[in-house]
């Protein structure tokens, strides 16, 4: 594990030159040296890290999923977050492009940005949920980027931190749209997801054992899929209207509607069945969905 306090801390480990503000810094990524596999790659950095980047003859590992960086991608890292990376195919050259900006939090202190800035999910999301851009959208990234750099490299003024903090608000929010348009544009990808969360929840809910030791969560189903639970969420109600909870609750009603129409399960057996530890948990909940307790439904079928 490598920990990055600093962005100058950061420059040094990758033999760059030092930034010219000890706050922020753009680098361009053709002249970063790749890292090498006796070098750490575990890492974690103190301070907020977008990259838009196209690295050729070289793919990395995220976990147990493999991440290709031939397209232009645009990734995102928070403070705190740990990027875990194992380098594959390294003998090759190597042809790299795009940059990296590097802010850390004190430089947004006493800005509406630093209060908001955490809002945008994609904080949250892993390495391999990254943002795939057209060349269009690329481009639009890009012109971003030359602006704060051309303020980074320009003589510092009372006006340089604010121009530079509306262009990245500008970025951010360009970025959010972004994702939006991939949740529907990777059709295939997406409906993959879906049709994978229907299995999951099918088997869970299918399987009648008693001691399963309560609902399945959020936390859990996006770990099955691979998938962050932010990302998981804003792709599903981008697609359904419903975020992943509201997926577990609906078809959690469908099975329980079946069980109460086709079997002469107890409200409390079925309850169970479904992974609720109380009773009055599930009865709540599917009053709450339907207007009608688990009775009042099983009687409708009398």
């Amino acid at each position: 594990m490598k920990h990055f306090k600093t962005i100058s801390e950061f420059h040094t480990f990758r033999n760059l030159p030092k930034p010219l503000h000890p706050l922020i810094s753009l680098i361009h990524v053709d002249h970063v040296k790749q890292l090498h596999h006796d070098e750490p790659t575990s890492l974690v950095f103190d301070f907020y890290s977008i990259a838009l980047k196209r690295v050729s003859n070289i793919k990395m590992k995220y976990g147990q999923q493999s991440f290709d960086f031939n397209e232009g991608i645009l990734s995102f890292m928070a403070p705190g977050q740990v990027i875990s990376l194992d380098l594959v195919n390294t003998d090759d050259e190597v042809n790299q492009s795009g940059w990296v900006l590097n802010i850390h939090p004190d430089f947004l202190w006493n800005t509406p940005l630093a209060k908001t800035i955490r809002h945008y999910d994609f904080w949250s999301y892993t390495l391999h949920e990254a943002l795939f851009l057209s060349a269009k959208e690329e481009a639009m990234l890009n012109n971003i980027s030359e602006t704060i750099e051309q303020e980074y490299h320009a003589t510092i003024d009372r006006f340089s931190k604010q121009i530079i903090i509306s262009q990245l608000e500008t970025l951010l929010n360009y970025s959010d749209r972004f994702y939006h348009r991939q949740f529907i544009t990777r059709e295939k990808a997406n409906h993959q997801v879906l049709e994978r969360l229907e299995e999951l929840l099918d088997a869970y809910f299918d399987n009648d054992s008693w001691d399963k030791g309560g609902l399945p969560t959020v936390q859990h189903i996006a770990g099955q899929l691979n998938l962050s639970p932010k990302y998981l969420s804003n792709l599903l109600r981008t697609l359904t209207g419903q975020n992943t909870q509201q997926h577990i609750h609906e078809k959690l009603i469908e099975k329980a509607k079946e069980k109460l129409s086709t079997t002469d399960l107890s409200v409390g057996e079925i309850a169970y069945a479904l992974g609720f530890e109380h009773l009055p948990s599930f009865s709540k909940l599917f009053k709450t969905k339907t207007n009608q307790s688990p009775l009042a439904f099983r009687a409708s079928f009398n």
